[in-house]
């Protein structure tokens, strides 16, 4: 995000690097406590602070996650178009991927024109299904799922006995108009089948410092994730989790101020779409900084990304990372200023 470091992240890091707080990361029990206020702040959900541990980034999270609920062969579930990093890790776990595509429908009461696939997901999870990788919110669509669809999952996975490892990296960046629903706030049955995977990294632009969380909501689920390396934990950043937790406690603020500016970025996007090319096909987003855009009636052959980058000098990401069904699709980036995103359709619009 092109957007000046939170204040309290910065003032933290400062004062480390002026006492030269630099070592090995050991226990913080701050993480907890600081996730846990904000997840009931900002979702009304009750984390107990000792459930929350540190992961090196989200990626590493969900490969060791994938390491303790599924073997090599076994199966796991994604729905595609989807962030192109959860076929990297299900490839490093050598586990057997399983895609049931979300199904394009006008009619989805969310507005975002793409809908589950019921029936294939049942049937995927009929067919001795081991975990159900979910992208909420999802990345690129920009889907937030309502509370219906998530109970619908859980009870599938506990009918089937699956484990749903949710993706939550998003969850800070949602708008209000469809409210996030945390998976582990939904019950005892999501207590039980379900594992959650967060971090400040996305919320407050400090990806490259290196720290996540893994947040649990059973007694019986934390226990199970002792099997987890230790050094899953260790190769987190110093830094990075001490930025975390200032991010969750002191963020708020700049959080609020951010997504204000990415609103307005987002319905900015709509309008110039609708005045200068109306042909591309647009949704706005429920939630984060990412807008997917169909333009498939511009006829710019087999990676649009490419094509636009070559003629408009505009660099998006190309759909087809995503899944075969984002191959007409480029993802825009709008965690910028106005006039960046103005220039950059001002652009399309002359060469395209």
């Amino acid at each position: 995000m092109d957007f000046p470091v939170a204040d309290g992240i910065r003032e933290v890091l400062s004062e480390m690097i002026s006492k030269s707080d630099l070592g090995y990361l050991g226990s913080i029990p701050e993480m907890g406590t600081s996730f846990s206020g904000f997840a009931k702040r900002r979702w009304n959900w009750d984390v107990e602070p000792t459930f929350v541990r540190i992961a090196t980034d989200v990626g590493v999270a969900v490969v060791e996650l994938l390491r303790v609920f599924a073997k090599p062969g076994e199966k796991v579930l994604i729905s595609s178009p989807v962030y192109q990093n959860f076929y990297t890790w299900i490839n490093e776990t050598k586990v057997s991927m399983v895609d049931v595509p979300f199904v394009k429908n006008a009619a989805e009461p969310d507005g975002t024109g793409w809908s589950h696939d019921w029936a294939g997901i049942e049937k995927a999870y009929q067919s001795g299904l081991k975990v159900h990788l979910l992208c909420s919110p999802h990345n690129p669509m920009g889907k937030v799922y309502s509370r219906e669809d998530l109970l619908r999952i859980v009870a599938l996975a506990k009918k089937h006995g699956v484990i749903v490892i949710s993706d939550e990296i998003h969850a800070p960046l949602t708008f209000k108009e469809q409210p996030f629903t945390p998976l582990l706030a939904l019950g005892e049955d999501a207590a039980e089948v379900g594992v959650a995977v967060n971090a400040a990294s996305k919320g407050w632009n400090i990806a490259g410092l290196k720290c996540a969380i893994i947040i649990s909501q059973s007694a019986k689920m934390h226990e199970k994730l002792n099997e987890l390396p230790p050094a899953m934990h260790y190769r987190a950043s110093l830094l990075g989790a001490f930025a975390t937790v200032a991010a969750f406690e002191k963020g708020e603020l700049w959080l609020d101020t951010v997504l204000d500016q990415l609103d307005h970025n987002r319905k900015l996007i709509a309008e110039l779409i609708k005045t200068k090319i109306p042909t591309i096909g647009y949704t706005i987003p429920h939630c984060s900084y990412l807008a997917w855009l169909d333009v498939s009636k511009l006829n710019l052959g087999e990676d649009p990304g490419a094509a636009i980058l070559e003629r408009a000098k505009v660099a998006f990401n190309a759909g087809h990372i995503y899944g075969a069904l984002g191959k007409d699709y480029v993802r825009l980036n709008f965690a910028t200023s106005p006039e960046i995103i103005t220039e950059a359709f001002d652009r399309m619009a002359r060469t395209l």
